[in-house]
């Protein structure tokens, strides 16, 4: 199990977050490659999201054609770098793999994935280029996995693009919310600007359309709108003493890590709550800044997590400590986090039950929740005739993402409550095709 010391520097930092799956250079491409059976009807396709023509690609990087490789992998998905570091590949490409049934390691598609794509964007070498002009205007809402697809997929079909953003910077949580030990900032920007460079749609950062005016403006000004605008803040937990200090969300407790690194502030007794990836990243995070003592804490059973076990292994190997079936009812202290009491849950007759009785308090100095985020309800009300379901995500046409108001199309979180990167650029891509067609129909 490993033991961090609380980094003081830069080097320090990089050193606790180091990457999880370094850059492959060229010579073990071209090994790893050699390794692939080129399966006809290749069931790793199947399991890709944005159904990359894995075996292609590989053949490519094979014959040192390195360039043909990326292009066969952005035609399929524009974050096609990004994706090739932060999806879950072992239980996607990888994980469908024939070598597994052969108890062979399967091929490493992401890590060529990312050297193919990475050796093209280094190189600025321009393999795209932009469609003849229709003179139609898109806006796009959100710089995010699916708006940044969607623009991409659009400029090569001659529309001009704008697209809002609220923050200063695109790619939304591919920048701001995932673990550092998975992706640099410097990975994630320099693949946007090379697409932008390429294909022109434009960015308008830290502007956030949060009125009815400013939608119906849009409206008026361009002949279709793609919502790519992810979810919110993380969500209450409606206890007592959530209003703590020392209480922090996931997201935004991730999101100052990637901007300040090691001059962000971990205490040395750490909860977290939840058991998403989200938790594992935070919790292995929190480690990684050096807490003493990290502690997970999940409502109901370790095989009842929605993380997947190799986030929850990663996080262990972290230093990180579990307690299961454990229901959070109030966060004590005085004026600041002193500890988290608990009670104990269990299931019966296929509910989660919590037993008041049998209650105990966890000690520590900070609560990162990492409960979920809240939906962008309150933004969605202002769009005159847009369907929502239940859980507050937009209801899409499956095959066009067209919402029920007809000038508005959606992808990524917004119709999915929050999925993988992969699946958010399939969305954005499609969402394009689907204006195209709405467009010219």
């Amino acid at each position: 199990m490993a033991e961090y010391k609380r980094p003081t520097s830069e080097a320090e930092f990089k050193k606790n977050f180091k990457q999880k799956k370094p850059l492959m250079n060229t010579t073990e491409a071209y090994y790893e490659s050699s390794r692939c059976l080129f399966c006809y009807d290749a069931p790793c396709i199947q399991a890709c999201p944005t159904h990359i023509d894995i075996p292609l690609f590989i053949k490519q990087i094979h014959t040192k054609n390195t360039e043909g490789a990326a292009k066969t992998i952005f035609d399929s998905n524009w974050l096609g770098n990004v994706c090739g570091v932060v999806c879950p590949t072992g239980v996607l490409c990888e994980g469908a793999c024939v070598f597994n049934h052969q108890d062979v390691p399967p091929i490493q598609i992401g890590r060529l994935q990312n050297f193919a794509t990475s050796t093209v964007i280094d190189s600025e070498k321009e393999i795209f280029k932009v469609g003849k002009s229709n003179g139609k205007k898109v806006a796009v809402v959100g710089a995010g996995p699916a708006g940044i697809a969607c623009a991409c997929e659009l400029r090569t079909l001659g529309y001009v693009v704008t697209i809002y953003e609220a923050k200063s910077q695109a790619s939304g949580l591919c920048a701001h919310g995932i673990a550092p030990y998975k992706i640099t900032n410097e990975e994630v920007l320099k693949e946007i600007q090379y697409l932008q460079n390429q294909l022109g749609f434009d960015i308008k950062y830290n502007e956030p359309i949060a009125s009815k005016e400013q939608l119906k403006k849009l409206e008026r000004t361009y002949e279709a709108i793609f919502l790519g605008v992810g979810l919110g803040k993380t969500a209450l937990l409606e206890i007592e003493g959530e209003n703590k200090k020392g209480v922090i969300g996931a997201v935004e407790f991730i999101e100052e890590l990637r901007a300040k690194h090691h001059q962000t502030r971990v205490p040395n007794k750490v909860v977290i709550l939840g058991g998403g990836n989200t938790a594992m990243d935070a919790a292995s995070e929190a480690a990684r800044m050096g807490s003493r003592k990290t502690v997970l804490a999940y409502r109901r059973s370790k095989k009842e997590m929605g993380a997947y076990g190799f986030e929850y292994d990663l996080a262990i190997s972290a230093g990180v400590d579990s307690l299961f079936n454990v229901l959070p009812i109030g966060i004590v202290g005085k004026g600041k986090v002193e500890g988290v009491k608990f009670a104990k849950t269990k299931m019966l007759d296929g509910k989660l039950k919590t037993d008041n009785n049998n209650t105990f308090i966890v000690r520590c100095d900070m609560v990162i929740k990492a409960t979920g985020q809240a939906k962008q309800g309150v933004f969605y009300e202002m769009i005159e005739n847009l369907d929502l379901d239940a859980k507050t995500k937009i209801l899409v046409n499956k095959e066009t993402f067209q919402t029920s108001n007809p000038k508005y199309f959606a992808g990524g979180d917004a119709i999915n409550g929050g999925a993988e990167v992969v699946n958010a650029a399939y969305d954005g891509k499609m969402a394009a095709l689907g204006i195209h067609q709405w467009l010219n129909k």
